[in-house]
């Protein structure tokens, strides 16, 4: 993958396929450093679970045997000098359950890869899967973007799914309109 949105495609589609509702997406920018949180409240997962993610031939997938997104993702944020940690809790101990992932880019570094385009990332997302709230957050030294599919999904009441061709077009455009305010 050629930039960091793909990674975030990659990553909270896990999150969609391990049941989560609700996926939060951060990015904050400061001091040349960014950090990027996907929280989710999907099934979780166990300790030893947690520990194998890291190992490229590890994966819950059925349609291949390796699994490289999180893999790539710590070894791409360790280049530049950060890193990557994974938190989780699963469903089978804990009420509260979910996954917590944490990459740390540093972004004057020759190394950090483009960010790529975030906007058609979150629109992608909410295509796949509108009946999934996600909150997106991309906060910078100039400014931040934000959107919440809970909000837009009150406003727009129950006849009108976020998978909507206008809808989506209009997320797209509320999303461009906001980085290029910045």
């Amino acid at each position: 993958m050629k930039d960091l949105s793909l990674y975030i495609l990659d990553i909270a589609m896990n999150s969609v396929r391990a049941g989560a509702k609700h996926i939060a997406i951060r990015l904050e920018e400061q001091n040349a450093v960014l950090t990027l949180t996907i929280q989710d409240d999907g099934c979780g997962m166990t300790p030893e679970q947690v520990k194998r993610l890291f190992d490229p031939f590890y994966t819950t997938r059925k349609t291949r045997s390796v699994g490289l997104g999180v893999p790539f993702l710590r070894m791409l944020a360790q280049q530049t000098g950060g890193g990557v940690s994974i938190s989780s809790k699963s469903e089978t101990e804990y009420a509260d359950h979910g996954t917590l992932v944490t990459a740390v880019f540093h972004t004057d570094h020759i190394d950090f890869i483009p960010l790529g385009n975030l906007t058609e990332t979150i629109v992608t997302l909410i295509q796949g899967s509108p009946n999934v709230d996600f909150i997106y957050c991309h906060s910078m030294s100039c400014g931040s973007v934000a959107m919440d599919t809970a909000q837009m999904r009150s406003i727009l009441g129950e006849g009108i799914p976020l998978d909507n061709y206008e809808v989506l077009s209009f997320i797209k455009s509320y999303l461009q309109e906001q980085y290029q305010q910045l």
